[in-house]
């Protein structure tokens, strides 16, 4: 007979930058986020090594609260595998933090909300190297009262079909996210910045949601439009999707109740 092996559930808070990654999902001959994190730990623990990530990050997106689920020996804790990983991971991919889970702990279905940030870069100094690379530079003027006002919009249920890829959910998807909290503010003059908490995100939602808002907001769309596109059947009046490399998934929430611990690794 064979013995079970003790393991531990643990949880992986992520910080990547996605420039070099074909997004989060594995994917063969591909670099992807997953699969640099399997191969890493399937080396640590001798053994594959599945890893459940929170949500799929696009090509170019980035993480800095990206999370992750693994199950590893108990020999493993929370901080010994944080520092094993960080001590062999590549340089674009950095553990923030782990920790130990309950054993029902499941990176997706377990998560309670999600947040996104969103940087656009509206001052001359935008066109630098050492900013573009992670903004969004925006050349035309830009309201900020009809900014704000379509953020506003957002807050509450709606059934986002508009704001989304076609033929990507399930058919029997209902499009609809509970977006608790969407804003724009001002960081240090020259950027604006999309904050965005939702219960779920559909593919591409929030770089819909950007490209159209600015074009709201600079005059390219009538005022109103975000409000009228979250009653639409189909995405066929979406404005294109804004630009991957200004987006990252800055958090995830899960209840307090599946922590074993509550302090960072």
């Amino acid at each position: 007979m064979f013995r079970v092996m003790p393991e531990r559930t643990l949880q992986l808070v992520l910080h990547y930058d996605g420039a070099c990654f074909a997004g989060w999902q594995r994917q063969p001959e591909t670099r992807t986020v997953q699969g640099v994190l399997e191969e890493t730990l399937a080396r640590l623990c001798a053994t594959p090594t599945p890893v459940i990530g929170a949500g799929r990050t696009d090509a170019g997106v980035h993480a800095r609260g990206q999370a992750a689920g693994v199950r590893v020996a108990a020999r493993w804790s929370a901080p010994s595998l944080r520092r094993a990983l960080n001590a062999t991971l590549p340089d674009d991919v950095w553990v923030a933090a782990a920790h130990e889970m309950r054993p029902e702990f499941h990176a997706r279905y377990s998560a309670t909300a999600r947040g996104y940030r969103y940087v656009v870069g509206t001052d001359e100094e935008a066109r630098s190297p050492f900013r573009r690379r992670w903004e969004w530079t925006f050349a035309r003027a830009v309201d900020e009262e009809r900014l704000g006002g379509a953020a506003a919009a957002l807050v509450g249920e709606h059934r986002f079909l508009a704001f989304a890829v076609r033929g990507t959910a399930p058919a029997d998807d209902d499009h609809r996210c509970v977006v608790r909290e969407a804003r724009w503010r001002r960081d240090g003059g020259g950027r604006l910045v999309f904050e965005v908490v939702a219960n779920r995100f559909l593919h591409h939602m929030v770089r819909f949601l950007v490209g159209t808002m600015l074009d709201e907001a600079s005059g390219r769309r009538e005022t109103g439009t975000v409000r009228r596109l979250l009653d639409a059947a189909d995405n066929r009046e979406v404005s294109p999707p804004a630009p991957a490399h200004a987006l990252f998934l800055e958090r995830v929430e899960y209840p307090a109740d599946l922590y074993l611990d509550t302090d960072s690794a």
